[in-house]
């Protein structure tokens, strides 16, 4: 049913109500439950890119007089953020430390051979470069909190611990991100080959934005 609601939006410009259409012809569309994800969608782009156009333009021209835009055009945004930043220096033993496991791990934790598995090739076998994609496709920041993984944030802003969470293979064949978590839902594999294939292929394809179920 509807909502009361269209796809417009009013706000304040300097004392005066000024209302905006938040797509074509957006005052004579009546926002109702099969549309609302679409005019929620609309609302959330307006307020993050729209409204701020100009000031975001400006930003951009700017940016792009010191980094011209093709130089940047060949990197995605995971690339893009370990060339701005650097390789962060990672340690493992504290990774492990504050790392909680849930599902099918909860009860031995890193005893559980894919966890076994899983520390020791990201200790002995990943590089620098791959051991922060790794942090980026879970936690989706290669950065690490200066007092360690203890106080690593969420996207809400509360400390949310790095969590590896065992899930049945028959769920998904390949590691699933939850960013907002900072969690990998990390299948039980039968062998350590299987589980280095599977998690490089999944770290590699995370900036793509393809589900490679």
């Amino acid at each position: 049913g509807a909502m009361c609601l269209d796809f417009t939006f009013t706000e304040d410009a300097l004392g005066t109500n000024k209302v905006v259409e938040l797509m074509e012809g957006g005052s004579n569309v009546d926002v109702t439950n099969e549309n609302l994800p679409e005019f929620l969608q609309s609302n959330l782009k307006y307020h993050l890119m729209d409204r701020v156009k100009p000031q975001l333009t400006e930003l951009l021209l700017g940016f792009y007089d010191v980094v011209p835009e093709p130089l940047l055009t060949i990197f995605d945004f995971q690339e893009l953020e370990l060339l701005m930043c650097g390789l962060p220096t990672i340690d493992i033993d504290d990774w492990m430390k504050y790392t909680i496991y849930q599902g099918e791990y909860e009860a031995k934790g890193a005893s559980s051979k894919t966890c076994k598995w899983f520390w020791d090739i990201v200790r002995n076998e990943f590089d620098q470069e791959t051991r922060a994609r790794l942090l980026q496709f879970v936690t989706g920041t290669s950065g690490v909190p200066s007092r360690g993984f203890s106080v690593l944030q969420g996207n809400d802003g509360n400390i949310r611990q790095f969590c590896i969470n065992g899930v049945s293979k028959d769920f998904t064949l390949y590691p699933k991100a939850h960013t907002c978590f900072n969690r990998i839902d990390l299948p039980v594999y039968s062998s350590k080959d299987e589980l280095r294939e599977k998690l490089t292929v999944a770290v590699a394809t995370s900036a793509t934005g393809f589900d490679i179920e």
